[in-house]
């Protein structure tokens, strides 16, 4: 596990920018970069200084986004991940259409697990069975849920889906989530957490316990866990 503790937020999201950019370099230039997003306040200010300030020196035809989670709702809902990535990020930006890949949160939410998983297994390789992605981009609720996989449903840590239906635990939102298979075989899973709230689920993910599924993800990861964090989460690390 690599922790890169930051200033402030900006700082840590500008690191990760530039360690994304840094991973599609290696990559050959015909090669797509599988990379999955998350939703959250904090990716928001990601998103808004990607397109600000690294727009230009990112290969946008290179890279192919996904998504960890979607809420059920339409893409125009204030609370849709993919509303939020648009009017952050991708409206300031010229990336192939196609290259674009979101999790249609308006349709029923079993048949669009299905539909996004078999969508996903057509475009990502596999390993051991199970997508991998170049990148998943993870955040961490104050409760320790990660992708929408909340305390009390582990089953989705576990499970063979790819993708499955989660359920706010307080609201009853149902979510379309990333389950824990294929998130702990991504070649580079990244964390970003910021602010003082986020201390006692970053404390637990580098304790590598497994109190909550963001720490079970961490780790129980395949491969090099990263973290890109400001001094006010990282107060307990």
């Amino acid at each position: 596990m690599i922790i890169h503790i930051h200033d402030t937020a900006a700082k840590a999201a500008r690191a990760l920018i530039e360690r994304i950019l840094q991973v599609v370099a290696k990559q050959p230039a015909d090669q797509k970069v599988n990379i999955a997003l998350s939703g959250g306040s904090t990716p928001a200010l990601m998103f808004r200084l990607w397109a600000e300030q690294y727009d230009a020196q990112t290969p946008w035809e290179q890279i192919r986004l996904f998504w960890v989670d979607e809420r059920c709702v339409p893409p125009t809902d204030k609370e849709s991940n993919y509303g939020m990535t648009r009017d952050n990020l991708l409206s300031k930006i010229n990336i192939p259409e196609e290259n674009v890949v979101r999790i249609k949160g308006e349709n029923t939410p079993e048949e669009e697990a299905r539909r996004y998983e078999a969508k996903i297994r057509s475009m990502v390789p596999e390993e051991e069975g199970f997508p991998a992605f170049d990148i998943v981009l993870l955040g961490a609720g104050d409760d320790g849920h990660t992708s929408s996989i909340f305390p009390g449903q582990e089953h989705l840590l576990t499970t063979n889906k790819a993708y499955a239906v989660g359920t706010h635990p307080k609201t009853g939102q149902q979510r379309i989530a990333l389950t824990g298979m294929p998130i702990i075989h991504a070649q580079h899973l990244i964390f970003l957490l910021t602010g003082k709230n986020k201390a006692p689920v970053l404390a637990d993910i580098i304790d590598q316990n497994d109190a909550g599924p963001a720490a079970y993800v961490g780790h129980h990861a395949l491969h090099t866990v990263e973290i890109y964090t400001d001094k006010a989460a990282a107060q307990q690390a």
